[in-house]
């Protein structure tokens, strides 16, 4: 149901959508002694260019640390409602920042949508959910952590070849290993590129010879909208609009629809909040209620699919687009989010499945994973009771059943 907000669960790491990548499983180190581990790699670096000046200083007093592979093993389960999710990153103070720094880099900025097409307040608006506009772009030794999490076996086909990328940047002259600093996951610069990510699409904007993402927000900047141009954003167009349902709206006829002209979702009664015409009705949208039908609701349109390419989440390229209309003098969305909702844990969730059950809806196994027959249970209980059918599952609808 790709309009009824499931991204609540949605991972909040600083890097470029690795989630996939990423496992829970607590493992030890695979090898004898990390000298051992870093001899081993010699070969394959090698072979990738990387010089061997560049290699001994990268791994110059390397030691497996135990702190990184410790954060792979205490990633929590993330229990956010879209609405904490947004209203945590997304503030009055933020939206002023990011007017700041369009006029610092205004300059940088209208040169890179010229040349790439992509609006300065949606770069604007990634720098700033990313690092904060470069306030914080982590601590870790982007080679010694890739190296930790290879060494240490965690997805480590995954992390062996981010750590072999990484070590040709240096190589390369564009950072200095001992700069090249990020998250404990690999993100790196203002933008928190993963190091793969940087071979392909990283700019020397400002000319110097070098990428330099750390230190250049010249080269950030365009590099994050050369990254979006890549992935197919559409010049000039916005991420999506928020829009009102008419009373009666008919969320069967909608559930049965993924993408439709924005024209077809207007003869079912959507209209913007603004009460303007969409400009162009051809453009194809989704529906997408993050907090059920008594909450904001959107028409998203292709660019948004473009924001997650950077992170796979829906509620990360939201918060993304709200911030860049905020930045651009916007407001808070026209509709207020449901009063008093959480978001459900496991437990919770499958204490929601038991309580359907219980009530006569078949809800499947109260094993907390929410699928097609939990979903349809919820459905039947929303219609039974009046309410909304919209599918949507939170604190709300568990409160409402078991009163």
């Amino acid at each position: 149901m790709l309009f009824l907000g499931g991204s609540s669960l949605a991972r909040f790491l600083p890097a470029l959508a690795i989630a996939g990548a990423l496992s829970l499983s607590a493992i030890a180190p695979a090898w004898a002694n990390s000298a051992d581990f870093v001899r081993s790699l010699w070969p394959q670096a090698e072979a990738r260019g990387v010089s061997r000046a560049a290699f001994e200083a990268a791994f110059s007093g390397y030691n497996y640390i135990p702190k990184v592979m410790e954060l792979t093993r205490k990633q929590p389960e993330f229990s956010q409602t879209v609405q904490q999710y947004i209203d945590k990153r997304v503030t009055a103070g933020q939206a002023q920042k990011g007017q700041a720094m369009r006029a610092e880099w205004n300059q940088t900025l209208t040169g890179s949508e010229q040349r790439w097409g992509v609006q300065p307040e949606i770069v604007l608006a990634i720098w700033g959910m990313e690092t904060n506009f470069g306030g914080f772009m982590g601590g870790e030794n982007t080679i010694h952590a890739l190296a930790t999490l290879t060494e240490g076996g965690y997805r480590a086909d995954f992390f062996r070849e981010e750590l072999l990328t990484a070590l040709r940047i240096v190589s390369d002259g564009h950072v200095s290993a001992r700069n090249m600093t990020g998250s404990w996951a690999g993100a790196m610069g203002h933008t928190q590129f993963m190091p793969s990510s940087f071979m392909r699409y990283a700019v020397d904007y400002n000319g110097d010879g070098r990428k330099d993402i750390w230190n250049s927000v010249q080269d950030a900047l365009g590099s994050t909208a050369n990254y979006l141009h890549s992935f197919g954003w559409r010049k000039g167009e916005t991420w999506g609009y928020e829009v009102k349902l008419p009373s009666g709206f008919d969320f069967a006829a909608a559930r049965g629809i993924e993408k439709a002209p924005l024209s077809q979702w207007q003869a079912m009664g959507i209209q913007r909040v603004s009460g303007r015409a969409f400009p162009r009705p051809s453009d194809v949208g989704r529906l997408y209620m993050p907090a059920g039908a008594n909450g904001p609701t959107f028409l998203l349109l292709p660019n948004f699919d473009v924001i997650k390419r950077y992170n796979n989440s829906d509620s990360y390229a939201l918060a993304v687009g709200h911030l860049a209309d905020r930045i651009l003098g916007g407001g808070n969305f026209a509709t207020a989010w449901p009063a008093g909702d959480y978001a459900l844990t496991k437990a919770q969730r499958a204490e929601l499945q038991t309580l359907l059950s219980r009530a006569g809806f078949d809800a499947g196994s109260p094993d907390g994973v929410v699928g097609p027959r939990t979903r349809a249970a919820v459905l039947a209980y929303q219609g039974r009771v009046g309410l909304p059918a919209d599918g949507h599952i939170s604190g709300r609808l568990l409160d409402a059943l078991k009163r």
